[in-house]
């Protein structure tokens, strides 16, 4: 008895394919034979998620299976322990291709500890070049201290959001020289943090609105000049050293400062239109004439008019 044949279906033009595991998705894609395949399974691609500590090659193998036309609008990479060359052998791959978002994690061991053993180790790994992003929007990269070098040359012609996280900075090339120059044109929101070998951040940027500066120990000076920017955040950078700070913001509406203030080296220049203010803690009982107590008394008086105010109050108990 012959077998009915099953009548097409309806839906024969829906995509059943994102809604398959992110596993599943990354298999299909290494084992299809050519670009011109992999092309025709462009559903798959405006979202790759790698979240099972891959290999290098698995990402690498995924990313080129694609012609270059084809559109990849959001990547998540997750992996352990990751070394400079594995994460060079993909990087540049996904930047070609990449027009939204990335978010690239290691999850390196010691998490933010400083000095450790995994930081030392890191720290004798070599480094790899930033590449060029072209088309991302956003790329946020948390390196578990991996070496990083920054490019001297290449547009981020589309990128508004650039995050970097437990970075060790490589090369003679600065961050802040290269956010200051058109090659970020449309940059508006900056994120720092946990960097290690950065000493000076200088930034002159007419699109910033946005940017939050935390933990980079090795900072001495920083200098900012953003007539666009509303929102600074500056907390736990110069915690051991005397602070050196020349900020230029006109239009800045919120500031935290987490740091001690000293305005023989801390030129915060015109903040006429600040409404919000966040400080660091204040010692309600005891240790009066402590440099914290004293940073924060010279912030009010040095912003009488603000509107509202976020700090700590700490009660030691007296004896």
């Amino acid at each position: 008895m012959a077998a009915k044949r099953a009548k097409p279906s309806a839906a024969a033009g829906e995509d059943r394919l994102s809604s398959l595991p992110d596993e599943v998705l990354v298999l299909i894609l290494l084992r299809l034979r050519n670009a011109a395949a992999a092309g025709r399974t462009s559903v798959l691609l405006p979202k790759l998620r790698f979240p099972a500590a891959p290999s290098p090659h698995t990402i690498a193998s995924a990313l080129a299976a694609h012609e270059a036309e084809v559109v990849l609008r959001h990547l998540l990479v997750e992996v352990e322990d990751a070394a400079p060359g594995s994460v060079a052998a993909w990087l540049p791959a996904a930047a070609r291709r990449l027009s939204g978002t990335l978010v690239f994690t290691n999850r390196a061991p010691g998490g933010n500890r400083v000095g450790g053993a995994e930081e030392e180790e890191a720290s004798q790994g070599g480094a790899f070049e930033l590449p060029y992003f072209e088309r991302a929007t956003s790329v946020s990269l948390d390196l578990g201290f991996l070496g990083l070098a920054v490019p001297p040359a290449g547009v981020f012609t589309r990128l508004t959001e650039l995050s970097l996280q437990r970075v060790r900075f490589h090369g003679s090339y600065e961050l802040g020289d290269a956010i200051s120059s058109p090659r970020f044109p449309c940059l508006q929101k900056l994120s720092v943090s946990h960097a290690r070998v950065l000493e000076n951040m200088a930034i002159h940027s007419e699109s910033l609105l946005k940017v939050e500066q935390r933990y980079l120990d090795t900072l001495k000076e920083l200098t900012i000049v953003a007539p666009a920017l509303r929102r600074l955040q500056v907390c736990c950078c110069f915690a051991h050293r005397r602070l050196v700070a020349n900020i230029s913001t006109p239009q800045l509406l919120y500031l935290s400062w987490m740091e001690p203030y000293d305005p023989s080296s801390v030129n915060l220049g015109n903040l006429g239109q600040l409404q919000r203010l966040g400080t660091d803690f204040y010692f309600v009982y005891g240790k009066q004439d402590s440099r914290t107590n004293r940073s924060f008394l010279l912030l009010l008086e040095r912003f009488p008019g603000i509107r509202s105010l976020q700090t700590r109050l700490v009660y030691r108990p007296v004896y």
